[in-house]
């Protein structure tokens, strides 16, 4: 039987998934976490708690985890597991070094720390040739008045190693580049958000030239450096700013066969600029008059419980043909199924606490909705985008094209009434 090490942050939505996925693989399923799981005291050889805040710790606790009587009763096995997969940024690093310390196949641990920190990324792609838009990091304890006046603009501020747009913003101006500015200050000292941070990347702050254009998302996933396309996700929502909340991913994509192949293009490209050879990636791409340019890339699938809109060839999961890719199976003939998908992540529109969400049955009956899952409870304090980092929940829905998820997708929404004081 293979065996797969899965590291996972105990913050994650997706452990269910990857655990139904080894399962119905019959793979067996050892997981390290940042947090000690519940069931450790029953089942000491299954799981393992590492401090994914100090990486130096990361390899002698894996040693001491690897003697233990199951790894022994197995010496045949060697190493200890067929793979190690992480399922977000810092999992996925995590995850890297303990390939690197147990000599296992993986992407190196230089290739994914720069895929989740967005300073490392834009130099190497940059050092690659790749379209990049100007850039340059400044001190977050910098006088933002000062940096102001410097300023070419329209630019987009932002930390250098958080997800899912948390903390960025467009300046047109000095006045809302002091804003932005202040507003990530405020953010970096968020003992929550600095705790996420490796070395020095909570005291920095990332400026960019802004790249105008449409975005998509892209889903992919590297075998020895070639790159298997599994979905272009449009968003139908413009993002332009001041904020880039992301709400409504939509896949097939509806741009023109050329211009995906250049996306595609782009987003291996970008992953091979890093040092990626292995697994999977997720990239946000801006297309324009100059082409495509891959705004950002990691080491990692589609976030929160984005991946269940992903179904391939005999209903296999995103997180199925991750594991498979991972020890090795052949998945290069696996194809999406034809079916329109999409998602919806139901944004948080003020500060406060959720009360309820009213007509959520009403909205499941919306022609086309597949499931409406919410994921913060009532009574809970909520924060919006960019400063929080949670969404409120997700939409998903099918049909036969994506006009008709994106409308059922909206409608199922407007159906939804949520309180928040």
């Amino acid at each position: 039987m293979k065996r797969i090490l899965l590291v996972i942050p105990s913050t994650t939505y997706r452990t269910h998934d990857f655990m139904k996925a080894a399962t119905k693989l019959g793979v067996e399923l050892i997981v390290a976490s940042d947090h000690r799981q519940a069931m450790a005291s029953l089942v000491p050889d299954t799981t393992i708690a590492l401090n994914f805040r100090r990486p130096v710790t990361i390899a002698p606790k894996m040693f001491e985890f690897v003697e233990k009587k199951t790894f022994r009763e197995q010496p045949s096995l060697s190493p200890p597991f067929d793979a190690v997969v992480g399922v977000d940024d810092t999992s996925a690093y995590i995850a890297a070094i303990i390939a690197q310390a147990l000599a296992i196949s993986h992407n190196s641990p230089l290739a994914v720390k720069a895929a989740r920190n967005k300073y490392l990324m834009r130099q190497q792609m940059a050092a690659a040739g790749l379209s990049t838009p100007g850039f340059r990091v400044f001190s977050a304890k910098k006088n933002p008045q000062r940096l102001a006046k410097r300023m070419d603009y329209p630019c987009v501020l932002k930390p250098i190693f958080l997800s899912a747009s948390r903390g960025v913003a467009r300046a047109d101006s000095p006045d809302t580049f002091i804003a932005a500015f202040q507003e990530i200050q405020n953010l970096l000292k968020n003992p929550d958000v600095a705790a996420k941070a490796y070395d020095n990347e909570a005291n920095q702050i990332l400026v960019e030239d802004y790249i105008p254009g449409i975005e998509v998302a892209v889903e992919g996933i590297l075998i020895n450096k070639e790159f298997k396309s599994l979905a272009i996700f449009d968003k139908p929502d413009p993002l332009e700013g001041p904020h880039f909340v992301e709400t409504i991913y939509v896949t097939p994509s509806q741009l023109p066969g050329y211009v995906q192949r250049e996306v595609l293009h782009a987003a291996h490209r970008a992953a091979l600029a890093l040092g990626l050879e292995n697994g999977p990636v997720h990239a946000e791409a801006r297309i324009n008059e100059n082409g495509a340019w891959v705004v950002e890339i990691a080491a990692r699938s589609i976030g929160g419980l984005c991946s269940r809109i992903l179904r391939f060839d005999d209903s296999i999961s995103l997180e199925e043909l991750i594991l498979q890719q991972a020890i090795g199976e052949n998945i290069l003939s696996i194809q999406r199924e034809k079916s329109a998908a999409g998602v919806m992540m139901i944004p948080i529109s003020k500060a406060g606490t959720l009360r309820t969400i009213d007509g959520l049955e009403n909205a499941k009956t919306v022609s086309g909705v597949e499931d409406i899952i919410i994921t913060i409870p009532n009574d809970q304090e909520v924060e919006p985008m960019p400063r929080g980092g949670r969404y409120l929940g997700f939409i998903f829905a099918k049909a036969s094209d994506p006009e008709e998820v994106e409308a059922a997708i909206r409608n199922a929404f407007k159906k939804l009434e949520i309180i928040i004081d």
